[in-house]
């Protein structure tokens, strides 16, 4: 299973590239993004370290490391990820301080979840769904069902924003709590998103 570029109403979704570092040191230096992940914004060296290896994969048999940058209006805002094993894909998204509020981290998420249900490793899709539900384009391939994959995400019981849009894509919480402190929320195979609506 590879990354392929799609759009949802707003947005363009671009395979991860390592070039893309120097732009995306911008959009993640604000601080107060690591508020509830941890860490700190990274140089542009150490996000092209990090890009080396995520576009290099995981190396593990039958784990692909899928990622992207989201685009709106030709800027990068922010990214989306997705470890696919078997059929569990754990997701996350984070958008730049300077774009919250706007309902892109909803949108892009729910894309990226549309996305991977219509894929599988044999087929890129041709489709995804936009914030309303509509077919908008990609860029490869014939549509298949993967309707029975299991969505999970990871979100800090403190982040409403991030809960929020786990809801959108279809997520519920389960009240377990890893060893960081993060809830899991996980989907049912029948869990499809619905639109994405007020601010992310």
């Amino acid at each position: 299973m590879i990354a392929t570029r799609f759009a949802t109403e707003r947005l363009e979704l671009l395979p991860l590239r390592v070039e893309y570092a120097g732009e995306m040191a911008g959009v993640l230096s604000a601080r107060e993004l690591y508020g509830f992940i941890g860490g700190e914004p990274p140089s542009v060296e150490q996000l092209t370290d990090r890009y080396r290896r995520q576009v290099a994969g995981s190396g593990r048999p039958g784990e692909h490391w899928l990622n992207w940058v989201i685009s709106l209006d030709g800027v990068l805002v922010g990214y989306v990820q997705a470890t696919v094993t078997g059929d569990e894909v754990e997701i996350a998204w984070v958008v730049g301080a300077d774009w919250q509020g706007q309902g892109i981290a909803k949108e892009a998420a729910i894309g990226l979840a549309e996305w991977l249900r219509h894929s599988s490793p044999a087929v890129e899709r041709s489709v995804v769904g936009d914030s309303a539900g509509r077919a908008v384009r990609g860029d490869a391939g014939a549509a298949s069902g993967n309707g029975d994959l299991r969505i999970v995400a990871h979100v800090h019981p403190g982040h409403a924003a991030s809960q929020a849009v786990a809801r959108a894509v279809g997520l519920s919480a389960t009240g377990e709590l890893d060893a960081d402190g993060e809830e899991l929320w996980v989907s049912r195979p029948e869990t499809r998103a619905g639109p994405a609506g007020g601010p992310a």
